[in-house]
């Protein structure tokens, strides 16, 4: 396990955010942590990036407990947050300069370890032009690139494509998995985009009221329920077919029976953001 996660607790201002929260991610996986606005998800990141402190509770990372071992995990572990985390009056190769020196590294070594970042998100075009002047997906490819700099065994995205246009958003998808297939890199991944989740993850869970309530393979969690809505011009009817589709026509049968005018029929899709409204009964919040 690349983290493990018992009994955590966080509050502010005497409002609890996480409660008795436990969680495990495998190494290798990309994990997909889904919630609401407000659910908790960039607290509990921040938490494992040590950016917050928890209130009580145990973390693991890779073997290392969270406080004891801070400096070995910081050293494992990189952070790329939603607001963009860089210079805008440096460069892309001085940004890369900068923070690549903060962590120790010089030389050949840190020559060697730009020009990886700058191969991997595409950033040839852009080395000597000042951040400010790129476009949002740019200054995204750049927020990752200095991402990558420490070589990280786990990366954490926090809503790394708000704001972006559809292209730079399938670039950035595209590289996410292809860096945890060539690298073996743990990625933890928290979006409000169903499809990213649905698109990019192995495994998922949810994060509702204070705790994670359901985690599983994400075959298992798009499986969990299907359903058929049938409106009528009097009633609309939900009907579970996980297991048989005799309700449905047992169902069908006795409304024909009934003479009731059956006004259309909708086969629910077995989709990430179904299983989400279902579990949480509730629609996204914003």
């Amino acid at each position: 396990m690349s983290i493990i996660i018992n009994n955590l607790n966080k509050s502010y201002n005497n409002q609890i955010i996480l409660e008795n929260l436990s969680l495990q991610i495998n190494s290798g996986s990309i994990f997909g942590l889904l919630g609401a606005n407000g659910a908790g998800k960039t607290t509990l990141v921040s938490i494992l990036n040590q950016l917050i402190k928890k209130d009580s509770g145990n973390i693991e990372i890779y073997g290392f407990n969270l406080e004891k071992n801070s400096n070995e995990i910081k050293n494992i572990s990189s952070y790329i947050p939603q607001t963009y985390a860089f210079y805008p009056n440096l460069t892309s190769y001085e940004n890369l300069e900068f923070f690549g020196a903060l962590y120790g590294l010089k030389g050949e070594k840190l020559k060697q370890q730009i020009n990886y970042c700058i191969e991997v998100t595409s950033l040839q075009k852009f080395v000597n032009k000042k951040a400010f002047t790129y476009s949002g997906g740019v200054k995204r490819r750049l927020n990752i690139a200095i991402g990558l700099l420490n070589s990280p065994k786990i990366i954490y995205f926090d809503e790394p494509t708000v704001g972006i246009d559809p292209q730079s958003r399938k670039y950035i998808l595209e590289m996410i998995k292809n860096l945890n297939k060539t690298e073996d890199t743990t990625i933890v991944y928290t979006s409000h985009y169903m499809e990213e989740i649905e698109f990019l993850c192995d495994e998922i869970a949810i994060l509702d009221n204070k705790k994670i309530i359901l985690q599983d393979t994400k075959e298992n969690l798009t499986q969990m329920k299907s359903t058929i809505s049938i409106q009528t011009e009097n009633q609309t009817i939900e009907i579970d077919i996980s297991n048989s589709y005799n309700s449905f026509s047992d169902t069908i049968i006795k409304l024909k029976n009934e003479n009731e005018k059956i006004v259309n029929i909708n086969f629910a899709d077995k989709n990430l953001e179904n299983m989400f409204l279902s579990i949480t009964k509730k629609e996204l919040r914003d």
